[in-house]
């Protein structure tokens, strides 16, 4: 899901999404494909966000997702969605 005025940001191992306002979300990641942290707006969560990063970030790196530990609850809830769609 696309928000108005979203930019998309990709530097060195962090890919944010932001628009005039505020940080929707970001994704830090190392180029062995670990997601060190992942965090979206709280505001903003529930639309898809984070799954959004991570497709960003997969295509980038073109190598599958690892999570790296610990994980948040919050965390588990959305692997837990992404094994869903699998």
């Amino acid at each position: 899901m696309e928000l108005n005025n979203e930019k998309i940001i990709k530097t060195d191992g962090v890919i944010t999404i932001k628009n005039l306002n505020t940080t929707i979300g970001f994704v830090r990641y190392n180029d062995n494909g670990e997601i060190e942290y992942i965090f979206v707006n709280p505001i903003f969560r529930k639309r898809g966000i984070a799954k959004r990063l991570l497709k960003i970030t997969q295509n980038k790196i073109n190598k599958k997702i690892i999570f790296q530990k610990p994980i948040s609850p919050l965390g588990m809830k959305l692997i837990k969605s992404l094994n869903k769609k699998q």
